[in-house]
């Protein structure tokens, strides 16, 4: 559920901290007083684009941030995983947005995101709907979603996918296969050359390493010889060289040695260099007979070195991507040869798969039609409460001509509210103010399947009656005994339903017009509901008292 709503310098509210718990929440208050500004932050948090203009006059940001307890969040954990986030379900989910006139940044628990990543948790955290919010329940992909999920038919939609993908693929094999028999002389011989080109080199893997190594000393041979020689001069020549002269030293120090025994402690150091500096002549003169790279070897090495760079330039910077090159070219080769008999496999693998996707396809099918005319009685029957009192509700399911990855059938939910006048698909036939009904008919009829945490109905009730503003705020209840529900409302036979009230109301102070949030109990609340129910003394007191009492 929602826990903490904080909103900063956004439009009239300088500074809001909303502590939220479970249930119907009812949010009233006088039109123009900012109840809109609440919506507008959800929005915000869910990942909706920012207007600079929201920001309050004389602040330079703006900033809103809410926290999420979440019970179930296997959604959420997988788009953590899918982006490299860290997400702990023992921990609270925390979203913020900053917005300033130059730019607009968003974090969810301290690590910055897209603006998409937001959108995505969104879906799974808050259904909000207001008077032009109801795109979802006029889309037939939204509508077979939700009949899919009053079947149970989660597994077998999976299943069926699976199966779909898996035949999917094969005939796109067979399709680009098949198109390959338009390929040209050329095009064939050029794929051929590639292939006996890549081989003819005989690459290995981790061969690229050593080969450098040995080119660049053989390139540099005749400097590595002249270094070498000369450096094995100075330590080994007879008369000059380094540990000749050591030598000599070595003998002067043992003399004084043995006149002055503590000089061997002072001296030891020499005896450890002269070991070294010999053990540094006997290695140089094993690498100078290394040195010796004969003509023949150097010329191999600069014609492989030259041979791999060209066919770095013509496939790829490094010999695995030469290899990469060499084995897509022998696989489109290898299927443009033996296409036919290619061809009569993927065909067979096709029928059999396609075997596997109807038999997946009818169960998914079967699920759908036994639950299609249930779904629709149910929703009739909350259609009715909310005033449809002779409205009709149907879902129709149509025949796919080919397999579709949602099934082999398209859905669109039909609806009548005048009787004696045919039914026509929901998007043709309803106002906003029946729209909004309807969406709170299906939610009620789906509130068992309906994973969605919180669910947010802005003025949904506008353009209904006394008693339908009734069923309105019964239904909303409800929903709220399974879900976390927020009712933003002008009629008090809504606000009279929730666990917990709460009212919006401008003040001016220091000049400055703001908006402030409070909640309200007790005779606070019976004087708000007065005060939607229009005024009107002790009978409209009455009146208030008698809502909440059938509320409760």
């Amino acid at each position: 559920m929602l826990t903490l709503l904080k909103i900063r310098n956004l439009a009239l509210v300088d500074e809001l901290t909303w502590e939220l718990d479970r249930g119907l929440i009812s949010v009233t208050g006088e039109t123009g007083a900012g109840k809109s500004v609440i919506v507008g932050a959800l929005k915000l948090v869910l990942g909706e684009r920012a207007d600079k203009t929201l920001i309050r006059t004389g602040e330079e940001t703006c900033t809103v941030e809410a926290a999420f307890s979440l019970q179930q969040a296997d959604e959420i954990a997988a788009i953590f995983a899918d982006n490299a986030l860290d997400f702990s379900i023992h921990e609270d989910l925390i979203i913020r947005r900053v917005i300033s006139a130059t730019s607009t940044r968003q974090f969810v628990n301290d690590s910055p995101v897209t603006l998409g990543l937001l959108k995505k948790l969104g879906e799974h955290l808050v259904d909000l709907h207001g008077p032009h919010d109801h795109q979802s329940l006029l889309s037939t992909d939204r509508q077979l979603a939700m009949l899919d999920a009053f079947a149970g038919a989660e597994s077998q939609i999976a299943t069926y996918r699976q199966h779909w993908q898996s035949w999917k693929q094969k005939v796109t094999e067979w399709q680009d296969l098949r198109d390959a028999d338009a390929i040209s002389t050329r095009e064939l011989d050029l794929l051929r050359h590639q292939v006996d080109e890549i081989n003819a080199a005989q690459l290995q893997a981790d061969e690229e390493v050593e080969l450098m190594n040995r080119y660049r000393r053989s390139q540099s041979s005749s400097r590595l010889l002249e270094n070498t020689s000369a450096a094995i001069k100075l330590l080994a020549d007879e008369e000059e060289g380094v540990t000749h002269r050591l030598g000599e030293l070595q003998r002067l120090v043992r003399d004084l040695e043995r006149w002055d025994p503590s000089l061997s402690e002072r001296c030891s150091g020499l005896e450890t260099a002269l070991v070294e500096l010999q053990d540094l002549e006997s290695t140089l003169t094993d690498y100078l007979d290394e040195l010796e790279i004969n003509p023949e070897e150097a010329t191999a090495l600069e014609e492989r070195v030259n041979l791999l760079e060209s066919l770095k330039r013509k496939y790829g910077g490094s010999i695995a991507h030469i290899l990469e090159a060499r084995n897509e070219a022998s696989s489109r080769l290898d299927n443009i040869e033996n296409r036919g008999e290619k061809l009569a496999a993927l065909e067979s693998q096709i029928q059999q798969l396609r075997q596997e996707l109807d038999a997946s396809a009818q169960k998914l099918s079967t699920l759908r039609r036994k639950a299609a005319p249930r779904l629709a009685k149910e929703i009739a029957s909350q259609l009715k409460d909310l005033g449809f009192k002779q409205s009709a509700f149907e879902i129709a399911l149509y025949p796919l001509a080919d397999p579709g990855s949602h099934g082999i059938e398209s859905t669109d939910f039909l609806f009548g509210p005048n009787p004696g006048e045919p039914l026509h698909p929901l998007r043709q036939v309803a106002s906003s103010g029946e729209i909004s009904r309807v969406m709170l008919a299906v939610k009620s009829a789906l509130a068992e399947q309906d994973a969605t945490p919180l669910m947010v109905f802005d003025e949904i009730d506008a353009n209904v009656g006394g008693e339908v503003a009734k069923a309105v705020g019964r239904k909303m209840a409800v929903l709220g005994a399974r879900h976390q529900v927020i009712a933003i409302t002008h009629f008090p036979q809504v606000a009279a339903t929730a666990a917990r009230h709460f009212v919006v109301e401008k003040e001016i102070t220091h000049g400055r017009t703001r908006s402030r949030l409070f909640p309200v109990s007790g005779e606070a609340r019976i004087h708000e509901l007065v005060r939607m129910l229009g005024g009107g003394g002790e009978s409209a007191r009455a009146m208030a008292k008698s809502l909440l009492e059938n509320a409760e």
